[in-house]
């Protein structure tokens, strides 16, 4: 059967956060698929990970901001203005914009115009990834151009959308995947029985991600001149709790000897930077800086403990289940982390992982030495969570079930 061609429209494209997403399209493209990548922002990370440049689809980036690119807008515009699918669009835009007054809709509106006007040839759906802005332009223009659409939710998007938003787009796509239980629970009862929800684990790709096979060496924190590492892998950013792991980490035993190492960019690392400094901890701290992946891997594999204290932001914002625990359970590491959202669907208490209470540093600082002091411990759980990882979260049982979604609806348009 012949695939029809998709245009996948991504937030931005393409972002070393964002792994998850590339190696869904990468996957997409091996199974037959043609995709075509449409961004609303243009990428901003100095660095790419190697699966970026396997992806072979086209990227076209839409106005950022549709003042700095106005004839493409008016032009647009011009071009729909007498469509019927202007109109509809129109009133999505009128009924929305009264309950969210800003310019921020607006733009969402425009960006869409400029997508359906300049609309690639042959293509014949759209999905969005991101529930929020991404969703909105698709929505938009799949009114505009009179085509389906479908979506992959995923975490800060469930839990910042307001509900009449999200269940807006849950009616209007044909389907929704998302990637935790407890994001499918959301989305699934703010569907109402009135569009389709699917649980859809990312997961891994478990070639690029193979299995660690030397043995990690046995300290014990007991020896200064070998330090137990702890890493972290995540953005600086509120959601993350990098300021609660840094005041656990100031809570161990002056006596232990460990180092902590952290990856990752984010608006707040000077910020984190400053707190570690005022901590006390600046001797025992490296700050890395955003990574690409397979320096991420050896880091994976050079450490004793991965330390994750996920949060719910004051925004209501959360990660779903953040893929740095899963690649680093993959690597047979030992991790620690917060049993919010999605991650104790990974990281079952003391069998693949040891849980704390979030916003809690001395609970965590009690699991961060029990851990240092342990190696056997570390073994244990690093065992357990690669073969969980190996077993349930293969990234290729979600682009089977994304195949057989698209398919099933194009059997049916025959």
């Amino acid at each position: 059967m012949q695939h029809r061609k998709v245009v996948v429209v991504l937030k931005g494209y393409p972002r070393l956060s964002e792994t998850f997403i590339a190696q869904e399209l990468l996957g997409l493209e091996r199974a037959g698929f043609d995709l075509i990548l449409v961004s609303l922002r243009r990428p901003t990370d100095a660095k790419r990970h190697p699966v970026h440049d396997e992806i072979k689809a086209p990227v076209h980036y839409l106005p950022e901001y549709l003042h700095e690119e106005p004839l493409r807008v008016v032009r647009s515009l011009f071009a729909y203005l007498l469509r019927p699918g202007f109109w509809r669009a129109l009133r999505s835009l009128a009924t929305d914009i009264r309950r969210d007054f800003t310019r921020n809709r607006a733009r969402r509106f425009g960006q869409a115009l400029v997508l359906a006007a300049e609309w690639p040839e042959g293509a014949g759906w759209l999905h969005a990834h991101f529930a929020h802005t991404p969703a909105s332009v698709t929505r938009y223009a799949s009114q505009l151009r009179g085509l389906p659409w479908s979506c992959s939710a995923h975490a800060k998007d469930i839990w910042t959308s307001a509900d009449w938003d999200l269940a807006g787009k849950l009616s209007s796509a044909r389907w929704t995947v998302t990637c935790t239980k407890a994001g499918f629970d959301r989305l699934k009862k703010l569907a109402n029985g009135n569009s389709s929800v699917h649980l859809s684990y990312h997961g891994l790709d478990l070639d690029r991600f193979g299995g660690f096979g030397e043995a990690r060496k046995q300290h014990d924190g007991s020896a200064p001149d070998e330090p137990v590492i702890v890493l972290s892998v995540g953005r600086a950013v509120e959601k993350k709790g990098y300021d609660t792991l840094l005041e656990a980490l100031a809570l161990l035993p002056g006596d232990l000897a460990w180092r902590f190492e952290h990856i990752g960019g984010g608006e707040e690392l000077e910020r984190f930077k400053a707190l570690a400094q005022k901590l006390g901890l600046d001797g025992r701290v490296s700050w890395k800086g955003a990574l690409a992946q397979e320096e991420v891997l050896e880091h994976y594999r050079c450490a004793d403990i991965f330390a994750l204290a996920c949060r719910i932001a004051a925004n209501g914002d959360r990660d779903g289940l953040p893929n740095v625990l899963v690649e680093a359970a993959s690597q047979r590491l030992a991790c620690v982390s917060t049993d919010i959202s999605g991650v104790p669907e990974l990281l079952s208490p003391d069998e693949t992982g040891l849980l704390v209470p979030t916003e809690d540093p001395i609970a965590l600082a009690r699991a961060l030495e029990r851990l240092i002091r342990d190696p056997v411990l570390r073994a244990r759980l690093g065992d357990a969570a690669e073969r969980r990882v190996r077993g349930n979260f293969d990234h290729m049982a979600s682009i089977g079930q994304l195949k057989e979604l698209f398919e099933r609806e194009w059997r049916a348009a025959e």
